[in-house]
């Protein structure tokens, strides 16, 4: 959807590349470019699927494919960057979205252009230019303009970490906000699993006397409350991904305990994986409204109460500017560096 509403915005061919000439050769991807790209502009746009990594290799190969074509230059378009949530160390974990990053720049991308970073130092991973685009100037015109009574809203951060988004969107509508702390208390599992306790006695082993590391105390959050007045109002839960509901499930359950009369969940990218339409069918929110980054279509059919903003129109401003030399500080005004 969003390829044919650009191309008929900027008026230009894309090439035939897939789905007819992305082949599979048993569990192999070939590209094959139809047509002459030497000294050209490509943009190679991409939306991730269902099956992520097939996704990730069909984008790697048509770059490299471009690349030794001896295209002048190849941008990448993806309106919601893959692997972006795992951008933080876990454990004995990985920073997967730094590999996947380094491959990107490795197959040929000369720039990328993507929507709503999960973390915005993601662009630091890369060390070619990237347009980190923003959704919330269509979220927020959806609300103005779909929501009749919003004045009456108040804007939700379903746990501190999105507070500084729910600002953003709160300042530019001139609304209130409030912030859902805490988890609901599970009085077994903390009793009888004593994994997460500090140990009673201290070892220190082989570590030498003078450098005895203090025993920490084990992260323990309270009940959930809610930081703000949601009584009567209308809540609007924001974020920029929506993938596993359970969280925003159970934030709309005590918003309403509260006495929030309707809502609404703004988020950038719909992933809605699963079972997420069925349990936001039954659940307490009335709206969830996410836009076209990601092909959601089969998830509305499950669920009438998701809503599409289309950001086509964006992306394909970029794409022209890009191609054109021209400044992106346009598509950046009035964005806050909390959105």
């Amino acid at each position: 959807g969003n390829i044919n509403k650009m191309g008929c915005v900027l008026g230009v061919h894309f090439l035939s590349v897939f789905p007819s000439h992305v082949l599979f050769v048993s569990i192999e991807t070939r590209v094959q470019i139809q047509e002459s790209v030497r000294g050209k502009d490509v943009f190679v746009i991409q939306t991730v699927s269902k099956d992520v990594n097939t996704t990730i290799m069909e984008m790697l190969i048509m770059v490299y494919a471009c690349r030794t074509s001896c295209a002048r230059s190849i941008t990448g378009v993806l309106p919601y960057f893959p692997y972006s949530k795992q951008c933080k160390m876990r454990k004995r974990g990985s920073i997967v979205s730094k590999l996947i990053a380094s491959m990107m720049c490795k197959a040929g991308l000369t720039h990328l252009i993507t929507m709503d970073l999960h973390q915005k130092e993601i662009q630091g991973f890369f060390n070619i230019p990237v347009d980190n685009l923003r959704a919330s100037p269509f979220l927020l015109q959806y609300i103005q303009e779909e929501i009749p009574d919003y004045r009456n809203a108040v804007i939700v951060a379903k746990s501190p970490s999105s507070a500084k988004r729910a600002q953003s969107f709160a300042e530019r509508l001139r609304l209130g906000i409030a912030v859902i702390h805490g988890e609901a208390q599970d009085a077994e599992s903390d009793q009888v699993d004593g994994r997460h306790s500090p140990p009673t006695v201290k070892t220190t082993g082989a570590i030498h006397p003078s450098m005895e590391i203090p025993l920490l105390i084990p992260k323990e959050k309270p009940p959930i409350t809610v930081v703000g007045d949601v009584g009567g109002r209308i809540a609007i839960i924001v974020d920029d991904i929506i993938d596993d509901v359970d969280s925003f499930v159970a934030a709309a359950e005590t918003l309403k305990e509260r006495g929030a009369y309707k809502i609404f969940v703004m988020a950038t990218h719909g992933i809605l994986s699963s079972d997420a339409p069925r349990f936001i069918e039954e659940s307490a929110i009335d709206e969830v409204v996410v836009t076209n980054t990601i092909p959601h279509e089969l998830q509305k059919l499950q669920c009438p109460k998701i809503k599409t903003v289309d950001i086509s129109m964006i992306l394909s401003e970029a794409i022209r500017r890009i191609h054109n030399g021209e400044s992106m500080s346009y598509l950046f005004r009035n964005i806050g560096v909390d959105d």
